[in-house]
């Protein structure tokens, strides 16, 4: 493994967008990653070159950060059927909504440098903003710097 490497743990990676982006991007190393879904882990270690050393994780509720090597970038796209259009709009009242705290724990206790996260816009209407804020607070009362923006897929 590089020095200068920037090293990233892929929280929630599905088949691995987070890490085509910054493979493509180059000078990171992915240390990691954590995805409950059978078919979608099947699919990121297809897809992309697991390093022997890398841990893997399948439920982030489980995950114990002590035993977890250290990382300056956490990526998480995190559940978003809890606060998607097409879902059922429960937000936090839904276990899947609920693991954004999962990602707080693990930047709590292992205090990356960076978290990147991703979600659908729609998190930001849901309980007339009160859940975005609680997100927005939580991170902040964690000692990150925040910055969000809304993209739209199709121009990237």
């Amino acid at each position: 493994m590089e020095k200068n490497l920037i090293r990233y743990f892929d929280m929630f990676a599905g088949i691995g967008g987070f890490r085509a982006g910054l493979t493509r991007v180059g000078g990171f190393q992915c240390v990691g990653h954590c995805e409950i879904d059978k078919y979608a882990d099947a699919s990121y270690r297809a897809i992309h070159d697991i390093g022997k050393e890398e841990v893997y994780y399948p439920d982030a509720t489980k995950i114990d950060p002590g035993g977890m090597p250290d990382f300056d970038l956490l990526c998480a796209g995190f559940p978003c059927q809890s606060w998607s259009a097409s879902g059922r709009k429960l937000g936090f009242a839904d276990p899947r909504g609920a693991l954004f705290f999962e990602i707080a724990r693990l930047a709590k206790a292992k205090q990356p440098a960076y978290l990147l996260l991703e979600n659908v816009p729609r998190i930001l209407l849901h309980d007339q903003g009160r859940a975005f804020a609680i997100i927005l607070s939580t991170l902040h009362e964690l000692g990150y710097g925040l910055e969000w923006n809304v993209c739209d897929s199709a121009d990237h």
